[in-house]
Formats: structure tokens, sequence, C-alpha cells
């Protein structure tokens, strides 16, 4: 009886204590590439390409926040247009909901726009000065021929209450609001057709400092409230920390590392992802860390004609023969945390047959001391003890 019985037990108990299905990805995107052509002459021939975007694999899942990070150039505002359908790319796969919308026709893309809206960068740009706050944020509704209940008028004026604006100013025109307030408005205007999906484009760099957190606060409070899920492009680390579940690095059209938030920031794997964080710096001057800031040396290489290899060797300080010839794959080394390259940091060397240094990468970088007063202070302190017997250089006196 007890041997009959074992077997369901055990069956029963690795049931339950087996981790529940992960949901399927809301947005799956699975090499894709944007190539920008470049024609000459009079017949317009094409001489060559920006490669902007040049082989993504990454996936959103329902209710995350995943965030873009990288300089400028690298690719992330073309990838958040491509995933909108805005652009169309060059190839590649973009599914959303299981759904292939890689090369949907502006009319079959339309329902869908109900589901994937976008927040601007510039939001002095992207509101016509000609229109009243109620016609811009109204604007989705008349284009999908949507009468919602109570009226338009009424949900125009819930919007704008819901993203923290006064109702009563529907008849006003942009001009006549603060960059942030513009912003808001935009966001009200992205989110009247209660959408799954919302890519914001750096929404907060053309703010002031000082309404920054208000914005990127409501981007958080709105996530929650509509359950929504976002893909936030931005160059600032720490608005990306604040806001993202995973975050994604781009260098040059391609991602480097993808893992989650606190991997990422405690444990970067990808040498140019150690460069941008050891950039972010501490409002804390009585800090008692030692920092080191990582300069890279000359510019990023030009998206017409990328380095081989992996794209991020001339400005590498671990860069390899291999690293000139082979493009790394990206691949997870860690549950969760995916990196492409061939020598990462916190974690094993992938190519430990080529250990020569490249001469270029030598002089790849520079490293800046950023130490606050209060660790520098300490540092020295220590140094001052040990160089000396107690009572001259540790005390200060001779």
């Amino acid at each position: 009886m007890s041997e009959t019985k074992d077997p369901e037990v055990t069956i029963s108990e690795q049931a339950s204590s087996s981790p529940p299905p992960s949901p399927e990805p809301l947005l799956r995107v699975s090499g894709l590439v944007k190539h920008f052509p470049i024609r000459k002459g009079l017949l317009q021939r094409q001489v060559g390409a920006v490669q902007a975007v040049d082989g993504l694999d990454f996936d959103v899942r329902p209710g995350e926040t995943l965030g873009v990070v990288g300089e400028s150039g690298c690719g992330k505002s073309t990838m958040g247009r491509l995933i909108t359908r805005l652009l169309e790319p060059t190839s590649g796969k973009i599914e959303f909901e299981g759904r292939d919308i890689t090369h949907l026709g502006t009319g079959q893309m339309r329902p869908l726009r109900r589901d994937v809206q976008m927040i601007f960068q510039d939001p002095y740009s992207s509101l016509n000065p000609r229109h009243t706050v109620g016609t811009i944020v109204s604007a989705p509704f008349k284009l999908q021929d949507i009468t919602p209940e109570g009226g338009v008028k009424r949900e125009v004026q819930r919007l704008l209450e819901l993203v923290g604006l006064n109702p009563e100013h529907y008849n006003r025109y942009p001009h006549e609001f603060s960059g942030g307030q513009r912003q808001r408005i935009g966001i009200a205007r992205a989110l009247a057709l209660k959408p799954k999906l919302v890519v914001a484009d750096e929404p907060v760099s053309a703010l002031d400092v000082s309404i920054q957190a208000q914005v990127v606060n409501l981007l958080d409070d709105l996530q929650d409230e509509l359950g929504l899920t976002y893909v936030i492009i931005a160059h600032d680390l720490s608005v990306i920390r604040h806001v993202s579940d995973r975050i994604a690095v781009m260098y040059l059209g391609k991602i480097v590392e993808l893992a989650d938030r606190k991997a990422l920031y405690e444990s970067p794997m990808h040498p140019y992802s150690k460069a941008l964080l050891s950039a972010v710096p501490v409002p804390d001057p009585r800090s008692k860390h030692k920092r080191e800031r990582i300069l890279l040396k000359g510019d990023v290489p030009s998206p017409i004609s990328p380095p081989s290899g992996c794209r991020f060797h001339t400005r590498c300080w671990k860069a390899t023969e291999i690293c000139k010839t082979q493009e790394p794959p990206l691949m997870a080394l860690k549950t969760g945390h995916q990196v492409a390259c061939h020598h990462p940091e916190n974690a094993p060397d992938q190519a430990p047959e080529s250990s020569v240094v490249l001469d270029t990468a030598r002089e790849a970088i520079e490293l800046v001391d950023v130490t606050p007063p209060a660790a520098a202070a300490k540092a020295a302190d220590a140094a001052g003890g040990e160089a000396g017997p107690a009572g001259t250089e540790g005390t200060g006196k001779e």
C-alpha cells in the first residue's frame, strides 16, 4: 500500500514545488535589422548603408518594464520605432501577442495601434501647436472611430486628470504649458486607447532635472494602475535603474548585455556596461567607497562601416585577437543574464586561448579617481598609518 502511494505523493510534491510557468512574452523580437541606404549620383545608386540596428533578439513580458540604454547613435530610438512599426524593418521578425506584425501594411496595423503606443522624446515638437489639448488627446478616438462612454470630452478630461493636469485646460494650446506639462499631455494621448505596450523614447531627457522625477514617478504609478508594459529608452542610467525590471545595453546597433536590474548594476559582465556604470555619479558625499571612472577614449565607430568581430573591441581594454576577428554571440552566462563578450567581467573567460591583449587596448581607456572626499580622506589616513610607525606619519606629527 505504502509503495503504491509513495510515487503519488512524490509527484504531487514535485508539482506543488515546481515554479509556475512563465507567461508568454507580449513582444518577441528576433534578428531585427534596419539599414538606411546611402544613395549618390543622378541615378541615386546605393553606395552603402547606415547599420542603425543590426540583429536584435529580446522579448518583453506582460507587465514588466524593459529599459534600453546606450550612447547616442547606438540605435535605441530606431529600435523603438521598429517595434511600434513606425519604421519598416530591413529583416528580422517582430511578434506581438504571438502574431507576426513585421511587415503588416498601414490598414492591417490600424487595429493594433490601440495596443501599441509611443511616447516621444521631445514634448515641444511632438504636439501640434495649432491644436488645443482636447483635440490632441482626442485624436486617437477619431482615428480609430471610437466613442468613449460618456463622450470624448469627458474621457479626455479624465485622462488629463489621470496624468496630473487640470481637466479645465481642455481648450488651451501647447505653448501655454511647460515642458513637463507637455510631456504629460503626450502621455495622456498615448494612454487614450488603453494600450498594452507603451514604448517611451527618452521621455524625460528634454525636461528639467527637477521635473524628471515627477514624470518618471507618474509612469511608474500608471503602470501599477493600468497594468501597462513598458519599453523605456534612455541614456540616463539612474532613470533606468529606478523604473526598469530588466535592462538591455546597446552598442553600435547590437545588444551587448541583457539582465535584470539588480544583476546588471551589482555585477556587470560586459566591459562597456562596466564603463557606463562607472560614470553614474554617487550623490552622497559621505560615501566611504573608493571609486574610479572609466573614460573610454575615442569616438563610437561609424555605423556605416562598423569594426569587424566585436564592435566594442576598438575601445575595450580587454580586447584580444579573437575580439577583432570573431563576433561574440549573445548568450546566457548566468540564469537570466545574457552577454556578448569573449572576455566578460565577473564571469569565466569564454576565450581563454586568446590571452594576448591588443596594443590598441592598452591605450583604450583612462581611469579617473572620483572618490568622494570622505572616502579619499579615509584612504589617505590609512595609507599614512601604514607608511610610518605610530605617532609619526599616521598621526600627522613629525
